[in-house]
């Protein structure tokens, strides 16, 4: 996600740059001093959120976001400003949102994760594991539908393990809890390996699943999982968690325990 900053207080626009780029959604940040500058950029390149200062000589921000809706009408604005007297020229302009200086860093994340919201930048990727409250693998949004309920649930346990190998035999005491794993059972859970396999391939992801010297894996690097980008840290994901992970297992309890405490240090 891009950003670009605008504001004529060099110190002021040093400090909001510091604060984006300390945001694990912003991939980008490009600053200007000047108005017309941004404007002469903004010819030829776009942007997701502009963040602009008011008062600049030779063209306010209300001006320049004028100028900039012009040139990319999806950009979504926020205002930084020390005057309260500006709002309601910002909402008339339908700003995503708007600062007052001295800027907190809380704020302004909150104001950047609002814009994204409104842009609709948090739908699902092509491929998505989604573990919050009850398990669901989406394929373009949609959730992909199993031949056995067990084989979605090895995938989820071997999502849960987060790309790390897992004997048979572990993940068959996860499934089944105490059921003994003896030459019956094993063969049953061979069927729900061959199942989730089968599964995967026939909608074109099959080689998000390994198999390799007795040990089952998935690879994390070829879907995303709101999980793993909790665990990175990304601010989206984790204000979208509400206690509940894989609520439809329960081995799933330990990991929720573990996010439970990774939210309490946040």
């Amino acid at each position: 996600m891009k950003i670009i900053c605008v504001d004529d207080e060099k110190l002021v626009l040093k400090l909001v740059v510091h604060l984006c780029e300390q945001l694990p959604q912003v991939s980008e940040v490009v600053s200007f001093s000047s108005s017309l500058e941004a404007v002469e950029y903004l010819k030829n390149n776009s942007a997701d959120i502009a963040l602009l200062d008011i008062e600049m000589p030779k063209m306010n921000g209300i001006t320049l976001a004028v100028k900039i809706k012009e040139l990319h009408p999806d950009i979504s604005i926020i205002f930084l400003t020390g005057y309260s007297h500006y709002a309601l020229d910002a909402f008339q302009l339908h700003a995503s949102g708007y600062i007052l200086k001295p800027i907190e860093k809380e704020r302004l994340e909150a104001e950047i994760n609002h814009a994204l919201s409104s842009k609709g930048m948090t739908k699902y990727p092509h491929i998505f594991a989604k573990t919050f409250d009850e398990f669901e693998f989406l394929i373009d949004g949609k959730p992909l539908r199993f031949a056995r309920s067990k084989a979605k649930e090895l995938l989820a346990f071997l999502i849960d393990k987060r790309g790390a190998g897992v004997k048979r035999n572990v993940a068959f005491a996860a499934l089944y809890e105490d059921a003994l794993y003896d030459r019956k059972m094993q063969k049953s859970f061979n069927v729900i390996v061959h199942s989730l396999k089968t599964t995967l391939a026939e909608n074109g992801v099959g080689d998000i699943f390994e198999m390799n010297s007795g040990e089952l894996r998935i690879n994390p690097d070829l879907f995303e999982c709101d999980l793993y980008r909790l665990m990175q840290g990304d601010v989206q994901t984790i204000n979208t968690y509400r206690g509940e992970y894989m609520t439809n297992y329960y081995w799933a309890n330990m990991t929720e325990a573990f996010i439970d405490k990774v939210m309490r240090n946040e």
